[in-house]
């Protein structure tokens, strides 16, 4: 009896051991993503593997139909679970005008994604605006939302310029994206820079929210992502 609880504790120690690593998905295939509205194939950016992720045809087309309503699009990682902690991947955005002709090539991580796949919070960069002639452009580079009530649309209506900011962005190459979450405050980093170019310090789904991450994409945008790496927040590297 007394060996069996050894082997018990052991094994009660290792799982909760593996609960705090970080787990990383090169994406190099679609295996082990949920699919919403989108397809997701392997390809290649710039000499680097990655996963291509655009509308789906059945989507496009419904998009298409004039009075359609707006839709999620995401991949969402299956088993996946995260309230707090660091989300780290490479992204790469470009329009998509065969989809949607003003398209800006929005590309982002959802995260705290809740089953109806509606609910979420999500971090995005619109690559078209970082060097853009227009400053004002310039300041919508990045993005805060919470789907379904807080709308970028909503957000800076009711609140001009406090869930956006300016970053350097070229459409079609890949960035560097990291998203700190600690309950309802969270930091969206890029280009490996040492100051957040975003900071949220009420995150709409509160402080003890749990949900899923989903590679995102807006109308129009054809993406690329590859190596996401989830930390839980006792596990943190930087």
């Amino acid at each position: 009896m007394t060996n069996l609880r050894c082997v018990a504790c052991v094994v009660a120690i290792f799982l909760a051991s593996a609960q705090q690593m970080s787990r990383s998905y090169s994406l190099q295939s679609a295996e082990g993503l949920r699919l919403l509205n989108v397809a997701a194939v392997p390809d290649t950016l710039d000499g680097k593997s990655g996963l291509r992720i655009a509308t789906s045809p059945a989507a496009a087309q419904s998009l298409a139909t004039p009075g359609g309503s707006p839709i999620e699009q995401m991949a969402l990682i299956d088993g996946l679970t995260f309230g707090n902690g660091t989300i780290e991947a490479e992204v790469a955005g470009v329009p998509d005008t065969t989809v949607f002709k003003d398209a800006r090539g929005f590309v982002g991580i959802a995260f705290r994604v809740q089953p109806d796949m509606k609910t979420y919070d999500a971090f995005y960069l619109r690559p078209t605006n970082g060097r853009a002639d227009d400053q004002l452009r310039r300041n919508h580079s990045a993005q805060y939302i919470s789907h379904p009530a807080w709308t970028w649309s909503r957000l800076r209506t009711e609140t001009p310029g406090q869930y956006e900011s300016y970053v350097d962005l070229v459409p079609n190459t890949w960035t560097k994206l990291r998203i700190e979450v600690h309950g309802t405050l969270g930091r969206l980093y890029v280009h490996d820079q040492a100051q957040p170019v975003l900071i949220v310090s009420d995150l709409k789904t509160g402080p003890t929210t749990k949900g899923g991450v989903a590679l995102w994409i807006d109308v129009g945008t054809q993406a690329h992502f590859r190596n996401l790496v989830v930390t839980p927040p006792n596990d943190q590297r930087r």
